[in-house]
């Protein structure tokens, strides 16, 4: 099998947007991305769009972090992962950079796509992402469900009593485990969606088997899974996260007098009285 590598340069102008196997979209077969990549030439800039469409009910995208994951299809410590059906990647950061499906099937009949990025030098570097300046604490782990896991159970409010049971703090961890060939873990935006499990506009997609989703921000997060039958029979978590707790400060108190000095002192200063008149 050949693996695809193809040169991406520098410059946000005139971005372009590249549907990814064209007609034959995102799917497993031998050496199509390495002919695709060739064909007419194309010519890749950091800003351009990778655009993968494919069947999401069996299928997703996997960013990998390096070439032994991407050889061996090994999907377990992913850097993303992207599961909607038709999913934009923009291209942004130089190196090489591995996608594969973490159907390891497929993965092996060749859907997987390296990606070599480069910088024109001639063109300025565009400024990395800033880092967040803020260092949370290291807070507790939750296993959602505890022995139960993330999973259907027979009690549709199971997940709903789980959270109510716990306060929740920024800081803190949520460990999701379940048998990730029947299922996955959505982070969605807001109520409506939670209600509807409705997952087309994820906060972010997990799908590893043993999730650790850190909680950054303080207010409601809502989880659900993508299986909508799944989600209905109540497979779905709203928590409600606390702040950060603030630091503890106490008053500068005045420090230790030595009491000896003091009576010493009080003593000279005795001498110093005047005396009767007889």
């Amino acid at each position: 099998m050949m693996m695809m590598s193809f040169t991406v340069l520098s410059s946000y102008c005139s971005a372009k947007i590249y549907k990814v196997g064209d007609s034959e979209g995102w799917t497993a077969k031998d050496d199509v991305y390495y002919a695709w990549a060739e064909t007419d030439h194309k010519e890749f800039h950091v800003g351009d769009s990778l655009v993968f469409e494919y069947d999401p009910n069996i299928n997703d995208v996997t960013h990998v972090s390096g070439a032994l994951e991407y050889e061996l299809c090994d999907y377990s410590s992913p850097k993303a992962v992207y599961n909607t059906g038709h999913d934009v990647v923009t291209l942004k950061e130089p190196g090489f950079h591995y996608f594969i499906t973490s159907n390891q099937a497929q993965c092996v009949l060749g859907q997987k796509l390296e990606v070599l990025v480069i910088h024109d030098l001639s063109r300025p570097v565009p400024p990395p992402t800033p880092t967040p300046s803020k260092i949370l604490p290291v807070g507790n782990t939750y296993k959602v469900g505890d022995s139960q896991g993330w999973r259907v159970v027979y009690d549709s409010d199971f997940y709903n009593n789980w959270s109510e049971e716990k306060q929740f703090q920024v800081g803190d961890s949520l460990l999701f485990e379940y048998a990730n060939e029947v299922n996955d873990v959505y982070e969605i935006s807001g109520d409506l969606e939670f209600m509807t499990c409705d997952p087309t506009s994820p906060v972010s997609v997990h799908k590893t088997g043993h999730d650790l989703v850190r909680l950054t921000e303080p207010g409601v997060h809502y989880f659900i899974t993508s299986h909508s039958g799944y989600c209905e029979a109540g497979l779905r978590l709203r928590v409600m996260v606390g702040p950060q707790p603030k630091a503890v400060t106490f008053p500068n108190f005045p420090k230790k007098v030595d009491l000896a000095a003091m009576e010493r002192i009080n003593n000279w200063l005795k001498t110093f009285k005047p005396q009767p008149h007889h």
